[in-house]
């Protein structure tokens, strides 16, 4: 799948896309990664691709042509390379929030996406109104630019394509993931046994891998319900909490410590 990004620092991404274990999914072309500057499409000695915001205020403002013919440049490019046409999606605060199952419908069968990371104030309103199908956040907070935000997708669905990650299956036991009824993952330990003073849970050490399952499944179902308590509701609403489970969430306020 191919993802087209719109930057005005694409030198930001030249380490992001070769270190860590999803430059395999970069370098394979699994999720190949094309930048684009809208500078190269200013005019202008200058080759300004900001202004003051009508209206007054602080800060500039991204200039709407430069970046229409960028993304014009960039969808003759994916129409010469019979690249499938993807959505136009901009990162800001006002988008929904990115979740894991958009990142998975993203990473299978996906033509991919083209990704507008903005600047200063943000960008021309109009340009927004004519060219962009979705805008996405990632969460309450907002960044100087859209460059993290669109490292968190490409990182996000990289990490799924096949053979990226070195156990297949691992990505299967994320927090948020269907395996585990979208609730958190449990906490995980290794060695040495005692680190400090603090024993790992002797579940683990016991070999009777019914019990160390059913532990990992009640500290998901504790962690989530203090830290994520929609994520609980939202699986028993799928139908997906057993008696059992339901059971030790009952008595959760008076065992508030699953490990005590």
């Amino acid at each position: 799948m191919r993802f087209d990004v719109i930057t005005l620092f694409p030198e930001l991404f030249a380490p992001f896309l070769t270190s860590g274990v999803t430059r395999r999914a970069y370098e394979s072309g699994l999720v190949e990664v094309r930048l684009w500057n809208p500078r190269d499409f200013a005019e202008g000695r200058y080759r300004r691709v900001d202004d003051r915001p009508f209206g007054g205020g602080p800060g500039m403002v991204m200039l709407a042509e430069p970046l229409t013919l960028c993304l014009e440049s960039l969808r003759a490019d994916r129409l010469a390379c019979a690249a499938p046409d993807a959505p136009t999606v901009l990162f800001s605060p006002v988008g929904d929030v990115l979740t894991h199952a958009r990142v998975e419908r993203w990473s299978t069968g996906s033509s991919g996406a083209v990704l507008i990371c903005g600047r200063y104030e943000g960008l021309d309103q109009r340009f927004i109104d004519t060219h962009v199908d979705l805008q996405i956040s990632l969460g309450d907070f907002v960044l100087s630019g859209g460059e993290i935000a669109a490292m968190a997708l490409l990182d996000a669905v990289a990490r799924l394509q096949p053979g990226v990650l070195n156990d297949e299956g691992s990505h299967q036991m994320d927090s948020f993931n269907p395996a585990l009824d979208g609730l958190l993952d449990c906490p995980h330990y290794t060695r040495p046994e005692s680190w400090r003073g603090q024993p790992a849970p002797p579940v683990l050490m016991s070999g009777n891998h019914a019990h160390i399952e059913r532990w990992r499944r009640e500290q998901r179902l504790a962690l989530t319900q203090r830290q994520r308590p929609e994520l609980v509701r939202a699986a028993r609403r799928a139908g997906h909490l057993s008696k059992g489970d339901e059971a030790f969430l009952a008595d959760l306020p008076k065992n508030p410590d699953p490990d005590a």
